[in-house]
């Protein structure tokens, strides 16, 4: 905290004098942008991408990929799929549940070359969890 004092101090000296050494509309921006004493960050917000145009992407079917899926979890039932860009890649996401047994199972197939990208279970409370921050992510959308 005091650092960003003191950087606010400085630059609101060094900002003074070049004001009142040029009163140019130059020296005027300068003062306006060289008062930010905070640095913030910027998420790069990027275009959400329509479900078509990744079905165009993906060269593996849905159905191909679901029993792909399905495959790695026995006596599964898929409960909801997607196709998503996660980590640059297209991929097909599907939560299965198992029954007998608490919690999802998600399968993540790579929609290019049809191989399991992931695979992981989800207790009740991280899936819920999971839903709320979707659901916040496409409110701020």
């Amino acid at each position: 905290m005091i650092k960003v004092i003191a950087l606010a101090v400085a630059i609101a000296a060094t900002t003074s004098v070049a004001g009142a050494q040029a009163a140019s509309p130059v020296a005027k921006s300068t003062v306006k942008t060289g008062t930010v004493a905070k640095r913030h960050s910027h998420r790069t917000m990027k275009k959400e991408e329509s479900q078509e145009a990744l079905q165009k992407e993906a060269k593996v079917s849905e159905a191909t990929a679901r029993a792909t899926a399905l495959a790695q979890v026995p006596n599964g039932t898929v409960k909801s799929n997607e196709l998503e860009r996660e980590k640059g890649k297209l991929i097909y996401s599907y939560d299965i549940t198992v029954p007998g047994k608490t919690g999802i199972e998600e399968v993540n197939v790579n929609a290019i070359d049809g191989s399991v990208v992931a695979r992981s279970h989800e207790g009740a409370k991280a899936e819920k969890k999971e839903k709320a921050e979707e659901a916040k992510e496409k409110k701020s959308k």
